[in-house]
């Protein structure tokens, strides 16, 4: 690889990705992770590595790391400051994963060790509590030395990822892999992570891989974009042009599959339609072609090379890109909604006064926190309600007392149809029981209905088609679907028998971008036909305002702002609201919360405020 030359050269890479290919051993079967994969990270500089789930992007970045299992079969190279971190000596690697890498992975309970304080844990690689103290100072950590003593149960989600960054930076590294570092945590939270992500890379000159599957949030941080599929790449380029003129149809898809405040209410969100390529039968073609709707002969010659598009800043991995439309993101919009009038006026659900605290701690130390603190709601018939708020500001509380999973201190609630509201969980896999078949799990909801043994089949058969579950899935078992069908599972166990209302708390929070559009589109299409109420439980105001007709804000146990959807992320009226608003994803965020700012409190400190970092 050559370098240029002059007064006005780019720095030299520190990270080199050459004909990078990954492939494992899974029951018998070869599964093909990467396949000849290319890249160059440089001081200074974001790369953003974006993709759906199973595209390859952790395996990139445990590749960098050096850290893929020993039966991996690998060929090609990877350097990290000259030394190759896939055939090298061990010596030397453990050199260089020291001095000149760090990683934040999405989950940092799992990188935390849970028995030992926060300062000693800090401690073991820096070597002082003065220093920790100065890195967790360098990562915003407020009362810093104060929190040495604490364990990572007892900090927010914010505070253990920032901890987990401080830890990281411990070595002085000159690249940091972070892996869905932001995946897990609210908008307003996530806002905070990527702004301190971009001020390292900026006041350091830290190199980041940055890895997640939303275009939005990588173009908040991102120099430069990188598109992965069926671990190949599909665009390589400066984020402004991958994110406004991509040149391969997936990243369109990708990027339009995003939710803004911008996208049309009265269409269906634009989604992928099909599954992603298997891994284990790989193809000699574009992987993406059987989901592509310029799919076309050319495209199953041979595994496309990423080369300059003929069109635009980019390099893609599209053959016919030169015949495409100018304007990709264009391409295929969603269907409109019917109109679908309320046939039955009327509450379905009325709560009035309600409360609940609970006790944390033992004895003197023992303090009662409100979850709920005077809560009045009113669900009409067929109406969708959006309830929004920062992490304990006591929604997912009001939603299982709804359902009847947690008791009220006070107050009342009111279901105004017969039948119990049913719910749908953020992780449909722990709320699937893992050793009955999905056949078997739809149909317990059927027993006591007086159905015959053959119409409780029949009824199942029908849930599954209702919500786009093959029918051969209903013998396998949780474990054995995406996670876009295991959410599907969850909603298709809540219809078998129509509830007149559905309970959602963040279903779409841990899938991708696109199988958050077609979990959404599918809800919306299921309360038309079955003509339900919906209470959607979310902490991002764009999903909100496309689900529902009004959203609902709290802010410690209380409703803090009622309204139409479109007048609420509109023309917000509360500080914490113009606070979600202006910490939404996305290339313009800094114009957003110049929009969202306010003479009585600044965004920032809002968010800081009831967010606990």
């Amino acid at each position: 690889m050559t370098e240029p030359t002059g007064l006005h050269a780019e720095p030299a890479p520190i990270a080199e990705v050459e004909k990078l290919a990954v492939t494992f051993q899974r029951r018998g079967e070869t599964i093909h992770a990467l396949r000849e994969v290319d890249l160059t990270i440089r001081p200074g500089e974001v790369l953003g590595l974006v993709g759906e789930s199973g595209s390859g992007k952790s395996v990139l970045g445990s590749a960098i790391l050096g850290l893929l299992p020993a039966g991996a079969s690998v060929t090609g190279r990877v350097l990290v400051d000259g030394v190759d971190m896939i055939h090298g000596g061990e010596r030397a690697r453990r050199t260089v994963r020291r001095l000149s890498l760090g990683a934040v992975f999405q989950d940092p309970m799992t990188s935390l060790n849970p028995t030992k304080r926060i300062g000693k844990q800090l401690h073991e690689v820096t070597g002082s509590d003065d220093e920790a103290v100065r890195l967790m100072e360098s990562v915003g950590i407020p009362e810093a030395r104060h929190r040495l003593r604490s364990f990572p149960h007892e900090l927010s989600g914010g505070l253990r990822q920032r901890a987990m960054i401080a830890m990281s930076l411990a070595g002085g590294p000159k690249l940091l892999v972070a892996d869905e570092p932001t995946t897990a945590l609210d908008v307003s939270v996530q806002a905070q992570i990527l702004d301190l992500l971009r001020d390292l890379c900026d006041d350091l000159g830290l190199a980041i891989l940055f890895v997640t599957h939303d275009l939005g949030v990588a173009s908040q941080v991102s120099d430069r974009i990188a598109v992965l599929y069926g671990g190949r790449q599909a665009e390589l380029g400066p984020t402004a042009d991958v994110l406004t003129r991509p040149r391969h149809p997936y990243s369109a898809a990708l990027r339009s599959s995003r939710l803004t405040l911008t996208t049309p209410k009265q269409l269906q969100i634009s989604s992928i339609e099909g599954e992603t390529p298997d891994p284990s039968r790989p193809v000699e073609a574009c992987p993406f072609g059987p989901r592509c709707a310029f799919h076309d002969t050319p495209c199953d010659n041979g595994l496309p090379a990423l080369r300059a598009a003929a069109q635009g800043n980019t390099e893609t991995a599209c053959v016919r890109e030169a015949e495409l439309p100018a304007d990709l993101t264009a391409v295929g919009t969603g269907a409109e909604w019917p109109a679908t009038p309320i046939t039955t006026p009327g509450p379905a659900l009325t709560v009035r006064g309600a409360r609940k605290s609970y006790r944390l701690g033992r004895g003197q130390r023992a303090v009662h926190i409100a979850a709920l603190d005077g809560v009045d709601l009113t669900v009409a018939r067929g109406e969708a309600v959006a309830v929004v708020g920062l992490s304990g500001c006591g929604k997912t509380t009001l939603l299982r007392s709804i359902a009847g999973l947690v008791e009220l201190d006070e107050g009342e609630l009111t279901l105004h149809d017969t039948g119990a509201p049913q719910v749908v969980f953020q992780d449909a896999g722990s709320s699937l029981t893992p050793w009955l078949s999905i056949g078997d799990l739809i149909e317990e909801r059927l027993r006591g209905t007086g159905l015959a043994p053959d119409a409780q089949r029949a009824r199942v058969e029908e849930a599954m088609r209702q919500v786009g579950l093959p029918a051969q899935l209903r013998t396998s078992r949780a474990a054995e679907l995406s996670g876009g069908q295991r959410q599907r599972a969850a909603i298709a166990r809540a219809i078998v028998v129509p509830p007149s209302l559905l309970l959602c708390d963040e279903p779409t929070s841990a899938l991708d971008v696109s199988l958050a559009a077609t979990i959404l589109n599918l809800l919306g299409r299921l309360r038309r036909e079955l003509d339900l109420a919906l209470l959607f439980v979310t902490h991002d105001l764009a999903a909100a305002r496309l689900v529902s007709e009004r959203i609902v804000v709290m802010e410690s146990g209380r409703i803090i702002e009622d309204g139409p959807a479109d007048e609420v992320t509109q023309h917000p009226a509360h500080t914490l609201t113009r606070s979600l608003l202006a910490a939404l994803p996305g290339p313009g965020r800094r114009e957003q919360r110049q929009r969202y700012l306010t003479t009585s409190e600044d965004p920032n400190a809002a968010l800081a405020r009831t967010s606990g970092t």
